[in-house]
This record gives structure tokens, sequence and C-alpha cells, in this order.
């Protein structure tokens, strides 16, 4: 019975103490604070993106699933990481640069960070980290993790699911329904 009772506890702690994934602070890619509590009650698609990958060229289909859904509560947010094969030198100013210039994105962006490792940011830590609900190191740039319109994640999509793969869409279309 004690056992029960200091399982409960720890429970009712952990719960309490646990982050929601809007209360994180993060950084917009023009520095400012902010945090994804502007973007309570829709479908979030958290990217961690690079400039100079095989993969870049997602950019644009990533912005074309920003502007097919963003009037039904998808938002794309990007997170420039330059963990992988430092494909993400820039700075800040020179990421949102590309991306605007090159691929006309205009969903939000972030300031770099880890999604992997000691200093993996923590809103990763809490999704993809030992205790979040989707484990597992991101393995390669435009990893992508779908959360849900009440906060919780949803799914994971590696590189090489495109932005215009059924799959994905799929997935986007059931959580906007939800």
């Amino acid at each position: 019975m004690k056992t029960l009772i200091f399982l409960l506890n720890l429970a009712i702690i952990m719960t309490a103490t646990a982050k929601s994934i809007y209360d994180h602070d993060l950084k917009s890619i023009d520095g400012e604070s902010t945090t994804l509590a502007e973007h309570k009650g829709k479908v979030i698609l958290m990217v961690n993106v690079a400039s100079r990958c095989g993969f870049t060229r997602q950019y644009k289909g990533l912005e074309e699933l920003y502007d097919k859904y963003k009037d039904k509560g998808l938002v794309v947010c990007g997170f420039p990481c330059n963990q992988f094969g430092g494909q993400e030198p820039g700075s800040e100013s020179e990421i949102k640069e590309f991306c605007s210039t090159k691929y006309g994105v205009s969903f939000p962006m972030y300031s770099k960070i880890d999604v992997n490792g000691p200093n993996r940011h923590p809103i990763y830590k809490d999704i993809i980290g030992e205790n979040g609900p989707l484990k597992g190191n991101v393995k390669w740039n435009f990893g992508k993790i779908l959360v849900g319109k009440d906060g919780n994640p949803i799914d994971r999509f590696g590189s090489m699911t495109s932005p215009t793969s059924r799959k994905l869409i799929k997935a986007i279309e059931e959580a906007l329904q939800g």
C-alpha cells in the first residue's frame, strides 16, 4: 500500500512539473523571445532544417504544405540545426535571408538549436528524449514531428518523408480533423 501511494504521488509530481510544448522558451529567427503558445489549438509540424543539405529542397514542399493548410489550422515550425554534417553553419540572419529569397519561406522559423545530444533543446528533450512519447534521436536534417491541436506529439517522420508524401499529408489531415 505504501508503495502504491508513493507511486501515485510521484506520478502527480511528475505530471505537475512536466512542461507543455507551449511552455518552452524559444528564440525566433529574429532573436526575439517566444514560445509555441501562439500556436495553441493548431496542428504543428516541427522540422529541423538546414540550408546546405540534400534535403534542403524540402523547404519548397514545406512552404506549399503551410500555404495549403494554414487556414485549416496547420503551422510549420522550422528549427535550424547544425548537428548533421555541419550543413547549417550560417547565422540566423543568413538562414532567414536564404529561406525567404530561395524558397519564399513564410512559416515561423526559430533560432538554431541542437535536437540531439547533451545540449538537446528542452522542447525536443520532452518529445523525443528518454522520457518523451516519441523516443529516439533525430537521424538527419528535415526530420519532422507532428503535434496535435492539444499539444501532444502524434508521430515522427524522417528526412526521406517528403512534405508531399501521402503518409504525411494523411496524418496532417487527420490531426486537423481531430
